[in-house]
Protein backbone atom coordinates (compact mmCIF):
# COMPACT_ATOMS: atom_id res chain seq x y z
CA UNK A 1 0.00 0.00 0.00
CA UNK A 2 1.08 3.71 -1.19
CA UNK A 3 0.90 6.24 1.74
CA UNK A 4 0.59 9.80 0.55
CA UNK A 5 2.40 12.10 3.39
CA UNK A 6 2.04 16.11 3.73
CA UNK A 7 5.41 16.99 4.82
CA UNK A 8 6.02 21.01 6.00
CA UNK A 9 9.41 20.38 4.86
CA UNK A 10 10.89 18.68 1.52
CA UNK A 11 11.32 15.49 2.37
CA UNK A 12 15.28 15.71 1.23
CA UNK A 13 15.40 17.44 4.45
CA UNK A 14 14.65 14.31 6.49
CA UNK A 15 17.58 12.31 6.46
CA UNK A 16 15.83 8.77 7.08
CA UNK A 17 12.58 8.41 5.96
CA UNK A 18 11.02 5.67 5.24
CA UNK A 19 10.62 4.35 1.63
CA UNK A 20 7.66 3.34 0.18
CA UNK A 21 5.18 6.69 1.17
CA UNK A 22 4.82 9.44 -1.72
CA UNK A 23 5.96 12.52 0.15
CA UNK A 24 4.29 16.25 -0.21
CA UNK A 25 5.46 19.40 0.58
CA UNK A 26 2.93 21.56 1.95
CA UNK A 27 3.89 24.93 4.70
CA UNK A 28 0.20 26.58 4.21
CA UNK A 29 0.52 27.87 0.91
CA UNK A 30 -2.76 28.96 -1.07
CA UNK A 31 -2.61 26.26 -2.98
CA UNK A 32 -2.51 22.25 -1.46
CA UNK A 33 0.40 20.26 -2.76
CA UNK A 34 -2.54 17.55 -4.18
CA UNK A 35 -5.63 16.37 -3.10
CA UNK A 36 -6.05 16.12 0.57
CA UNK A 37 -8.32 13.03 -0.01
CA UNK A 38 -5.43 10.92 -0.63
CA UNK A 39 -3.30 11.97 2.08
CA UNK A 40 -3.01 9.33 5.05
CA UNK A 41 -0.18 11.40 7.30
CA UNK A 42 -0.89 15.16 7.73
CA UNK A 43 1.88 16.85 9.23
CA UNK A 44 0.74 20.19 10.30
CA UNK A 45 2.91 23.31 9.18
CA UNK A 46 4.39 24.93 12.38
CA UNK A 47 3.01 28.46 14.13
CA UNK A 48 0.94 29.24 11.01
CA UNK A 49 -2.49 29.44 12.94
CA UNK A 50 -5.65 27.80 13.47
CA UNK A 51 -7.18 28.52 10.33
CA UNK A 52 -4.04 27.14 8.02
CA UNK A 53 -3.86 24.53 10.37
CA UNK A 54 -7.53 23.12 9.89
CA UNK A 55 -8.29 24.17 6.07
CA UNK A 56 -7.18 20.71 4.58
CA UNK A 57 -8.96 18.88 7.22
CA UNK A 58 -12.32 18.68 6.56
CA UNK A 59 -11.28 16.85 2.38
CA UNK A 60 -9.12 14.67 4.67
CA UNK A 61 -11.03 11.18 4.00
CA UNK A 62 -8.13 8.61 3.84
CA UNK A 63 -6.06 10.29 6.65
CA UNK A 64 -5.26 8.15 9.76
CA UNK A 65 -2.21 10.52 11.41
CA UNK A 66 -2.43 14.37 12.31
CA UNK A 67 0.56 15.01 13.60
CA UNK A 68 1.55 18.98 15.69
CA UNK A 69 4.68 20.17 15.56
CA UNK A 70 3.83 21.71 18.76
CA UNK A 71 2.94 20.25 22.42
CA UNK A 72 -0.29 22.11 22.13
CA UNK A 73 -3.17 20.87 20.10
CA UNK A 74 -5.56 23.86 20.43
CA UNK A 75 -4.89 25.52 16.85
CA UNK A 76 -6.22 22.19 15.30
CA UNK A 77 -9.05 20.86 17.73
CA UNK A 78 -11.60 23.56 15.88
CA UNK A 79 -11.22 21.09 13.04
CA UNK A 80 -11.04 17.83 14.51
CA UNK A 81 -15.04 17.01 14.04
CA UNK A 82 -14.04 17.74 10.37
CA UNK A 83 -12.31 14.14 10.30
CA UNK A 84 -13.37 10.52 9.82
CA UNK A 85 -13.47 8.36 13.02
CA UNK A 86 -10.37 6.62 14.03
CA UNK A 87 -7.91 9.46 13.03
CA UNK A 88 -4.83 9.77 16.02
CA UNK A 89 -3.62 12.83 17.11
CA UNK A 90 -0.15 13.36 18.18
CA UNK A 91 1.35 16.26 19.18
CA UNK A 92 5.57 16.92 19.68
CA UNK A 93 5.92 16.31 23.42
CA UNK A 94 9.74 16.51 23.38
CA UNK A 95 10.53 18.65 21.03
CA UNK A 96 9.70 21.83 22.62
CA UNK A 97 11.15 21.37 26.05
CA UNK A 98 14.43 22.83 25.83
CA UNK A 99 13.49 25.71 23.78
CA UNK A 100 10.86 26.26 26.14
CA UNK A 101 12.49 25.27 29.62
CA UNK A 102 14.99 27.88 28.64
CA UNK A 103 12.97 30.75 27.46
CA UNK A 104 11.11 30.32 31.05
CA UNK A 105 14.28 31.08 32.82
CA UNK A 106 15.20 33.58 30.60
CA UNK A 107 12.06 35.53 31.37
CA UNK A 108 12.54 34.83 35.11
CA UNK A 109 16.15 35.97 35.53
CA UNK A 110 15.25 38.86 33.58
CA UNK A 111 12.21 39.96 34.90
CA UNK A 112 13.85 39.58 38.73
CA UNK A 113 16.67 41.10 37.68
CA UNK A 114 15.31 43.93 35.98
CA UNK A 115 16.98 43.82 32.71
CA UNK A 116 14.33 45.25 30.48
CA UNK A 117 14.90 48.66 32.61
CA UNK A 118 18.68 48.09 31.90
CA UNK A 119 17.96 48.33 28.49
CA UNK A 120 15.49 51.38 28.22
CA UNK A 121 18.35 52.67 30.68
CA UNK A 122 20.94 52.17 28.09
CA UNK A 123 18.62 53.25 25.38
CA UNK A 124 18.67 56.50 26.89
CA UNK A 125 22.53 57.05 28.63
CA UNK A 126 20.93 56.23 32.16
CA UNK A 127 23.23 54.45 34.86
CA UNK A 128 20.55 52.52 36.67
CA UNK A 129 21.95 50.69 39.69
CA UNK A 130 19.84 49.52 42.25
CA UNK A 131 18.77 46.54 44.67
CA UNK A 132 17.68 43.89 42.31
CA UNK A 133 15.90 40.41 43.61
CA UNK A 134 17.71 36.91 42.85
CA UNK A 135 16.15 33.70 42.02
CA UNK A 136 18.50 31.95 44.65
CA UNK A 137 16.33 31.12 47.93
CA UNK A 138 12.63 32.18 45.73
CA UNK A 139 10.21 29.74 45.90
CA UNK A 140 8.91 28.57 42.42
CA UNK A 141 5.38 27.07 41.55
CA UNK A 142 5.46 25.38 38.14
CA UNK A 143 2.12 24.80 37.06
CA UNK A 144 1.24 22.25 34.35
CA UNK A 145 4.02 19.76 35.28
CA UNK A 146 4.74 17.62 32.02
CA UNK A 147 7.52 16.93 29.96
CA UNK A 148 8.08 21.36 29.32
CA UNK A 149 7.47 21.53 33.44
CA UNK A 150 10.22 19.21 34.03
CA UNK A 151 12.78 20.86 31.72
CA UNK A 152 12.07 24.06 33.60
CA UNK A 153 12.57 22.35 36.92
CA UNK A 154 16.10 21.04 35.15
CA UNK A 155 17.28 24.33 34.47
CA UNK A 156 15.80 26.28 37.92
CA UNK A 157 17.78 23.82 40.07
CA UNK A 158 21.27 25.11 39.47
CA UNK A 159 19.82 28.71 40.49
CA UNK A 160 19.61 27.44 43.92
CA UNK A 161 15.59 28.31 44.63
CA UNK A 162 14.20 27.65 48.41
CA UNK A 163 11.79 25.25 46.79
CA UNK A 164 10.02 24.00 44.00
CA UNK A 165 6.68 23.21 43.94
CA UNK A 166 4.84 21.01 40.82
CA UNK A 167 0.93 21.20 39.97
CA UNK A 168 -0.46 19.13 37.28
CA UNK A 169 -3.81 17.77 36.25
CA UNK A 170 -3.48 14.90 38.74
CA UNK A 171 -1.10 14.15 42.23
CA UNK A 172 1.71 11.84 41.68
CA UNK A 173 5.15 10.96 42.90
CA UNK A 174 8.53 11.75 40.83
CA UNK A 175 12.48 11.68 41.43
CA UNK A 176 12.01 15.20 42.50
CA UNK A 177 9.31 15.00 44.76
CA UNK A 178 5.78 15.29 44.75
CA UNK A 179 3.02 16.51 41.88
CA UNK A 180 0.30 17.89 43.64
CA UNK A 181 -3.45 18.03 42.18
CA UNK A 182 -4.55 21.43 40.10
CA UNK A 183 -7.11 21.45 43.72
CA UNK A 184 -3.71 22.15 45.49
CA UNK A 185 -3.48 25.86 44.19
CA UNK A 186 -5.49 27.23 46.76
CA UNK A 187 -2.78 26.32 49.35
CA UNK A 188 0.36 26.66 47.00
CA UNK A 189 -0.18 30.19 45.61
CA UNK A 190 0.70 31.95 48.54
CA UNK A 191 3.73 30.60 49.37
CA UNK A 192 5.11 31.13 45.76
CA UNK A 193 7.48 34.26 44.58
CA UNK A 194 7.33 32.76 41.03
CA UNK A 195 4.83 30.90 39.55
CA UNK A 196 5.44 29.41 36.10
CA UNK A 197 2.59 28.65 33.63
CA UNK A 198 3.24 25.57 31.21
CA UNK A 199 0.01 23.88 30.96
CA UNK A 200 -1.78 22.94 27.85
CA UNK A 201 -5.13 25.38 27.28
CA UNK A 202 -8.36 22.95 27.32
CA UNK A 203 -11.68 23.48 28.69
CA UNK A 204 -10.19 23.08 32.02
CA UNK A 205 -7.18 25.58 32.04
CA UNK A 206 -8.93 28.38 30.15
CA UNK A 207 -8.90 31.30 32.26
CA UNK A 208 -7.15 29.45 35.33
CA UNK A 209 -4.98 32.06 36.01
CA UNK A 210 -8.06 34.47 36.85
CA UNK A 211 -8.85 37.05 39.68
CA UNK A 212 -8.91 34.76 42.23
CA UNK A 213 -6.09 32.81 41.30
CA UNK A 214 -4.19 36.02 40.76
CA UNK A 215 -5.41 37.44 44.23
CA UNK A 216 -4.23 34.23 45.49
CA UNK A 217 -0.59 35.36 44.67
CA UNK A 218 2.07 36.86 47.22
CA UNK A 219 2.48 40.32 47.09
CA UNK A 220 5.10 41.23 44.49
CA UNK A 221 5.08 37.99 42.96
CA UNK A 222 6.22 37.23 39.06
CA UNK A 223 3.90 35.89 37.08
CA UNK A 224 5.45 33.78 34.25
CA UNK A 225 3.52 31.75 31.26
CA UNK A 226 5.30 30.29 28.35
CA UNK A 227 1.78 28.17 27.56
CA UNK A 228 -0.77 29.16 25.84
CA UNK A 229 -2.42 33.09 26.17
CA UNK A 230 -6.09 31.98 27.39
CA UNK A 231 -4.68 30.07 30.33
CA UNK A 232 -4.65 33.95 31.79
CA UNK A 233 -7.51 36.66 32.10
CA UNK A 234 -5.94 39.30 30.52
CA UNK A 235 -8.39 41.82 32.71
CA UNK A 236 -7.48 40.34 36.03
CA UNK A 237 -3.90 40.30 35.32
CA UNK A 238 -3.77 44.05 34.06
CA UNK A 239 -5.61 45.03 37.00
CA UNK A 240 -2.96 43.62 39.64
CA UNK A 241 -0.25 44.68 37.11
CA UNK A 242 -1.78 48.13 37.53
CA UNK A 243 -2.04 48.19 41.31
CA UNK A 244 1.83 47.21 41.36
CA UNK A 245 0.81 44.12 43.55
CA UNK A 246 2.22 41.26 40.86
CA UNK A 247 4.81 41.30 38.16
CA UNK A 248 4.69 39.29 34.82
CA UNK A 249 6.37 38.06 32.05
CA UNK A 250 4.54 36.94 28.93
CA UNK A 251 6.04 34.86 25.76
CA UNK A 252 1.83 34.29 25.26
CA UNK A 253 -0.71 36.78 25.57
CA UNK A 254 -4.99 36.76 25.29
CA UNK A 255 -5.40 38.36 22.50
CA UNK A 256 -2.22 37.21 20.44
CA UNK A 257 -0.46 38.84 18.35
CA UNK A 258 -0.90 41.52 20.99
CA UNK A 259 -2.51 44.42 18.97
CA UNK A 260 -0.59 47.66 18.66
CA UNK A 261 -2.39 50.31 21.63
CA UNK A 262 -3.35 47.31 24.02
CA UNK A 263 -2.96 48.38 27.14
CA UNK A 264 -0.68 45.11 28.28
CA UNK A 265 2.37 46.92 26.57
CA UNK A 266 2.18 49.50 28.29
CA UNK A 267 1.40 47.99 31.52
CA UNK A 268 3.71 48.72 34.66
CA UNK A 269 6.07 45.47 35.81
CA UNK A 270 5.43 43.33 32.71
CA UNK A 271 7.91 42.04 30.46
CA UNK A 272 5.94 40.34 26.89
CA UNK A 273 8.01 38.39 24.78
CA UNK A 274 6.24 37.95 21.19
CA UNK A 275 5.73 33.86 21.22
CA UNK A 276 9.24 32.68 20.94
CA UNK A 277 9.48 30.08 23.24
CA UNK A 278 9.31 26.97 20.45
CA UNK A 279 11.24 28.33 17.52
CA UNK A 280 14.97 28.21 18.32
CA UNK A 281 17.86 27.07 16.51
CA UNK A 282 16.64 23.63 18.90
CA UNK A 283 13.38 23.14 17.50
CA UNK A 284 14.06 21.94 13.72
CA UNK A 285 16.65 19.21 14.93
CA UNK A 286 13.91 17.81 17.30
CA UNK A 287 11.36 18.14 14.86
CA UNK A 288 13.01 16.07 12.14
CA UNK A 289 13.81 13.22 14.50
CA UNK A 290 10.40 12.80 16.15
CA UNK A 291 9.39 13.24 12.37
CA UNK A 292 11.20 9.91 11.00
CA UNK A 293 10.47 8.11 13.75
CA UNK A 294 7.15 8.69 13.72
CA UNK A 295 7.13 7.83 9.25
CA UNK A 296 9.02 4.85 10.44
CA UNK A 297 7.00 3.61 12.73
CA UNK A 298 3.89 4.81 10.69
CA UNK A 299 5.11 2.63 8.01
CA UNK A 300 5.76 -0.36 9.82
CA UNK A 301 2.59 -0.26 11.54
CA UNK A 302 4.06 0.08 14.55
CA UNK A 303 2.72 2.31 17.70
CA UNK A 304 3.01 6.18 17.34
CA UNK A 305 4.60 7.94 20.24
CA UNK A 306 2.76 11.26 21.90
CA UNK A 307 -0.79 10.18 20.93
CA UNK A 308 -3.24 12.77 22.56
CA UNK A 309 -6.20 11.67 21.41
CA UNK A 310 -8.67 9.49 18.64
CA UNK A 311 -11.41 11.05 17.03
CA UNK A 312 -14.71 9.01 17.33
CA UNK A 313 -13.67 7.41 20.69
Amino acid sequence: MTYEVWLPYPAAELEGLPQGPHYRHWDGGDDFPGDPAHCSFYVVPYMKGSEVSVRPLGGMTSVEVVQTLTAGIDHVEPGLHLLPSGVRLCNARGVHDASTAELALTLILASLRGIPDFVRGQDRGEWRAGFRPALADRSVLIVGYGAIGSAVEDRLVPFEPARVARVARSARETARGSVHPIAALPRLLPEADVVVLVTPLTEQTKGLAGADFLARMKDGALLVNVARGGIVDTGALLAELESGRLRAALDVTDPEPLPPGHPLWHAPNVLISPHVGGPTSAFLPRARRLLVDQLNRFVNREPLRNVVLTTGS
